[in-house]
């Protein structure tokens, strides 16, 4: 039976939660997705039924390994469009978002699986953030959050997390674009906000977007 709407978007917010012990809450689920708590009980009951997780009242959800695959299937369907709408369409990073967000939800594998061979099957969405195979693996990346980063550190913009159209914009107007090489100045004490220098010229940035940007040494 083909998964609905609300449940792919159930499915990929796991993903977006789950701890690296395949973790998560009712109450995160419930934040995450703006749902009632007794709703997102319902749907969690429907996902044990289907072996997609481990569910018992009070306790952490368990993603099973089936619930994984199923996660990342959703996950890869959104972030091939993402990455057809800029690779072939001439879409801009900050403005796939919510076109993908529909078309992920059309259930045909051969569509997405033809669109991965247009692309030359990328390993990377325009976000820098991986695409699953069809099989629902997933690369591993090894990247840090820029916050962790030290002065004198030289790094490379990787990745953003949960990007959404202010952050991808705010990245834009300062030139800050995946592949970009940042070297760390200054650390503020005050407020762990980071200047960095990029091709000669300093940027300061808030710990809330520093927090969000992946770099890779």
């Amino acid at each position: 039976m083909k998964t609905t709407l609300t449940e792919e978007n159930y499915l990929k917010a796991l993903f977006h939660l789950a701890d690296n012990e395949n973790k998560v809450t009712v109450n995160e689920l419930s934040k995450f997705l703006n749902v009632k708590m007794p709703s997102v009980n319902n749907m969690m009951k429907k996902f044990a039924d289907k072996n997609w997780i481990i569910y018992e009242t009070y306790k952490p959800i368990i993603v099973t390994d089936k619930g994984k695959r199923e996660a990342a299937l959703v996950v890869r369907k959104h972030r091939l469009t993402e990455m057809f709408l800029v690779k072939k369409m001439n879409f801009g990073w900050e403005s796939v978002h919510e076109i993908a967000e529909q078309l992920e939800h059309v259930h045909s594998a051969l569509f997405f699986d033809k669109m991965d061979e247009i692309l030359e099957y990328p390993r990377i969405d325009p976000h820098g953030e991986p695409i699953p195979d069809k099989d629902g693996n997933i690369i591993s990346q090894n990247l840090q959050k820029l916050t962790g980063c030290k002065v004198n550190e030289e790094v490379v913009f990787a990745s953003v997390t949960l990007s959404d159209d202010a952050f991808l914009n705010y990245l834009t107007e300062r030139k800050i674009l995946l592949n970009t090489k940042l070297k760390i100045i200054k650390i503020e004490d005050f407020d762990k906000s980071i200047t960095v220098e990029i091709d000669g010229k300093k940027e300061v940035l808030s710990k809330k977007a520093t927090d969000k940007i992946l770099v890779k040494r």
